[in-house]
């Protein structure tokens, strides 16, 4: 199954990139690097710049409907950039609407929330986002991975890096049973 996984040109974080597509290419899915730009994306290690990763489409250019899901990386620029791209807001939207399953992490539930998608779901993010998610009429839970099932998509939600393992699980199960 191709799976989106949509980041501004700078500033995701590369572990809440790198290792979550790992995980989908071990599980034989075929991960795509979406940005808002052509080019390479920067990530960084926190607020020092580690590699750059090759954009495959750009949004805007590709439709939701080509992917089976959408992983949404975080780190605290990301999601903010992500969040002022009408055409990336667009995108995530997209995925609601057709009932596909959605991934974020860390501070990547700022684009969620841009997106008006999480009102009346229950998420997990970096603690910082709480109130934010609130506002927009989420539930907010610390756990360290937390599925919410009570929209039109399954929304599989993690708080930081330390907790990609169960986050990357987690996803994989959501993205199995939409496969059988």
């Amino acid at each position: 199954m191709r799976i989106a996984f949509l980041t501004a040109p700078e500033g995701v974080e590369q572990i809440e990139l790198a290792d979550p597509w790992r995980a989908a290419v071990e599980a034989g899915h075929d991960p795509v690097l979406v940005s808002t730009k052509p080019g390479e994306v920067q990530a960084f290690d926190h607020l020092d710049k580690a590699d750059t990763f090759v954009v495959e489409e750009v949004v805007g250019e590709v439709p939701a409907e080509s992917f089976g899901g959408l992983v949404l990386p975080g780190g605290v620029a990301n999601p903010d950039f992500l969040r002022m791209d009408q055409r990336a807001v667009t995108f995530v939207q997209a995925f609601f609407e057709r009932g596909l399953p959605v991934a974020a992490i860390c501070h990547a539930p700022w684009t969620l929330i841009e997106a008006d998608v999480v009102r009346g779901r229950t998420l997990t993010s970096w603690p910082s986002l709480r109130t934010d998610i609130r506002n927009a009429g989420g539930t907010w839970v610390d756990e360290q991975v937390h599925i919410d099932d009570q929209g039109p998509n399954q929304l599989v939600t993690s708080r930081k890096p330390d907790d990609l393992k169960a986050f990357d699980e987690a996803f994989l199960a959501v993205l199995a049973r939409q496969t059988v």
